[in-house]
């Protein structure tokens, strides 16, 4: 009796070690842990949004680093270069989790110029902390944009604004008092990127109980769609880890798909 109750143990005992090795590496990967890169990170948005050459916020379609304004009826507000130029913004902006390094206010002895002088913020923090360099190179955070956008987009929260004043001709955005207020079609996928990036990175993200409220409501009001699923496959295989957030409403979609 002795040696069967061990050797129950004793298997029991290698179920649960190999369900731990299983496990570890799953969670090891549950974040961005590849790509260290900004630049290296547009490089390869820029091959995957090939099959979709279409700006975030104002569906402009694009060539290379050239929007086509004439596509989506977008009309430039004051920077008529940057109109011109496509960019790759971080939906939930850098500065939501570069804050939290010290660098980013402080600045650190490291952070020099060639001339001796100091710098902090982006820059520095990128330099020093390798774990702000692989949440700024999350390629499911970064979208194409029109860099006039992307500017006065700043680092402004989501929410809700009355009335529709638009500053970019016919692109469905409103900012004001610093806030945004983009396209419904978007909505979802925003809701979606933040819920990702609290999620993945909990140390550094924290969502306010009205961005909850929203996104949940952004979330439903605006499904997942197939090129988002199908960025999101792109995006696993070359970061290695999966959007859960995605994930499960892409498959869930896809079962729909095959019913209807």
């Amino acid at each position: 009796m002795s040696f069967c109750k061990n050797f129950i143990k004793l298997i029991t005992f290698t179920h649960i070690l190999i369900l731990v090795i299983l496990i570890l590496p799953l969670s090891a990967i549950a974040k961005n842990q590849k790509i260290q890169s900004f630049s290296k990170s547009k490089k390869i948005l820029s091959k995957i949004h090939q099959f979709q050459p279409k700006t975030f916020y104002c569906n402009c379609s694009y060539k290379g680093k050239i929007p086509d304004l004439t596509s989506c009826g977008y009309a430039p507000y004051k920077n008529i270069n940057r109109a011109n130029k496509i960019e790759w913004e971080h939906v939930l902006p850098a500065s939501r989790f570069g804050k939290i390094f010290n660098t980013w206010k402080k600045g650190h002895p490291k952070c020099k110029k060639s001339n001796g002088k100091s710098y902090k913020g982006r820059k520095c923090a990128e330099k020093i902390h390798k774990k702000f360099r692989l949440m700024h190179a999350d390629l499911y955070n970064l979208q194409p944009t029109i860099g006039e956008v992307n500017e006065m987009r700043s680092n402004y929260k989501m929410s809700m604004i009355k009335g529709e004043d638009r500053k970019f001709g016919k692109c469905d955005i409103e900012i004001k008092n610093k806030m945004i207020e983009p396209a419904p079609k978007i909505r979802g996928n925003i809701a979606r990127t933040y819920f990702y990036m609290q999620k993945t990175y909990p140390d550094y993200i924290i969502l306010t109980h009205h961005e909850i409220a929203l996104f949940q409501k952004w979330d439903s009001l605006d499904p997942v769609d197939d090129w988002e699923c199908k960025r999101a496959k792109q995006i696993r295989k070359i970061q290695g880890n999966q959007n859960n957030i995605l994930y499960k409403k892409c498959v869930l979609k896809g079962k729909k798909d095959l019913e209807d």
